[in-house]
């Protein structure tokens, strides 16, 4: 069996992403874990504790294979491998696009986490390197920062929408055979993208 901090935070990772922080208690979590309230003290000072430990270890989980990408050199094959890790990794573990869609609507005590931990590096990635302004465009170098979230934005939402659309698809939009899909569909709109006049003349490939 786990330890018992594991646990907790497995629980409370859980009903954060379904309920969201403000909704949540630290006795739905102990319930749910099986423990009494003022065990969880012996883990965590309070429930604000709680969520950041939850949303530290969701996103070095998630910052990671951008942190990997960013090691070599970007070319368009390792931005392929990283969308398709991301989408995977997403629809394998829904959890930190739900919790992040709460803290979006209801709010919590993680935005400055999130926005330091997780969008920011995605922005700063999109930067071009210096002196290749001029062969991406002026135009190519402002969207930069909007195609990083655009994808962002539709893969976040495919997982947080995918129960609402099981029932309209021919499969069950959070198997694998979907997941395929969905990396297929990206793939083909980054190339979209690098097709058009925007990234043509910056194909890193």
């Amino acid at each position: 069996m786990k330890p018992t901090a594991e646990r907790v935070l497995d629980v409370a990772e859980d009903l954060f992403a379904e309920k969201g922080y403000q909704a949540t208690s630290l006795g739905d979590v102990a319930d749910r874990v099986g423990i009494r309230s003022p065990s969880l003290y012996n883990h965590f000072r309070n429930k604000e504790a709680l969520y950041r430990a939850v949303l530290e270890r969701l996103l070095e989980r998630f910052s990671a294979p951008l942190r990997e990408l960013q090691e070599g050199a970007v070319t368009r094959a390792r931005i392929r491998d990283w969308q398709a890790r991301m989408v995977h990794m997403h629809i394998d573990n829904p959890n930190l696009a739900r919790l992040l869609q709460h803290e979006a609507l209801s709010g919590g005590p993680g935005s400055e986490m999130i926005i330091e931990r997780l969008f920011k590096p995605l922005i700063a990635s999109s930067a071009p390197p210096p002196g290749s302004e001029v062969t991406l465009g002026k135009t190519a170098v402002r969207l930069m920062p909007w195609v990083v979230m655009g994808f962002n934005n539709i893969v976040m939402s495919y997982v947080t929408m995918a129960p609402m659309y099981k029932d309209l698809l021919d499969i069950d939009p959070l198997s694998e055979e979907a997941a395929e899909r969905q990396v297929e569909f990206i793939t083909r709109l980054t190339d979209a993208f690098w097709a058009t006049g925007l990234g043509a003349e910056s194909d890193p490939s």
